[in-house]
């Protein structure tokens, strides 16, 4: 193969993105795409208090030419043990300093080990070795499966767990950009790469047309950042010119 063929190949690879429909899953994928990647993304209907963040999803998915955008249907209702899937109260007004500690009860009982297991199995089918997740370290609400700990255990599971990883055929790499970034630097980012953010949704309890409470943790995360970031969201300017 010639060497401007290989790069070629090289650039075009394939990757699964987990696609939430929030700012931080938009902006993994700006950044897969940014880097070469073909992404495939991947959104779920898991029993979850709302369907804006899957709209939102849809609108991202479209807007950035994704390859494939799957929304793969579980219940995690079932099972309940979070705000987000089952009849408990969303934390509202709590101090965004305070979010780190302790595991808040949004927190969904190993949802991103379930995710992640989904986003592995397409990847084996699609013969891709990199999976994308837009966890984050830092501005985060104190979720223990969005640690790096928790991300490398499970890219060594990734490669333990697969056929074309013990066959030698793919090694897997579970990709975090936005891991050890505060949320004004992931904005930054996105905004560097051309991301509308009016698109996302990032509410855990939004109203019925999709306005973000501006209450829970992830407005209140979200705001800040764009605060800290010196911008303006441009979600609120969708809400007020629709009001």
């Amino acid at each position: 193969m010639s060497r401007s063929r290989l790069r070629r190949a090289v650039s075009m690879k394939r990757a699964v993105v987990l696609l939430s429909g929030g700012l931080d899953s938009t902006t993994t994928l700006a950044i897969a795409k940014s880097e070469g990647f073909v992404p495939y993304a991947l959104s779920f209907r898991y029993g979850q208090r709302h369907a804006i963040e899957l709209d939102a999803a849809e609108r991202i998915a479209a807007s950035m030419g994704v390859a494939e955008h799957v929304i793969a249907e579980i219940d995690l209702r079932r099972f309940g043990g979070s705000a987000l899937t089952a009849d408990l109260e969303v934390p509202k007004g709590r101090d965004p300093g305070a979010m780190g500690e302790g595991i808040p009860v949004t927190y969904v009982p190993a949802r991103n080990t379930v995710f992640l297991s989904f986003a592995l199995a397409w990847a084996e089918v699609l013969d891709a070795g990199d999976l994308f997740i837009g966890v984050n370290a830092l501005d985060y609400s104190g979720y223990p499966d969005c640690r790096p700990e928790y991300i490398a255990a499970y890219e060594r599971l990734a490669n333990l767990a697969t056929a074309a990883g013990v066959e030698g055929r793919q090694v897997y790499r579970v990709h975090t950009p936005l891991i050890q970034m505060t949320k004004a630097e992931i904005i930054r980012a996105g905004v560097a790469l051309g991301i509308d953010y009016a698109l996302t949704s990032s509410c855990y309890d939004p109203g019925p047309e999709g306005r973000p409470c501006g209450r829970c943790d992830s407005c209140l995360l979200r705001a800040k950042g764009f605060t800290e970031a010196g911008l303006v969201d441009p979600q609120l300017g969708r809400f007020e010119a629709g009001s």
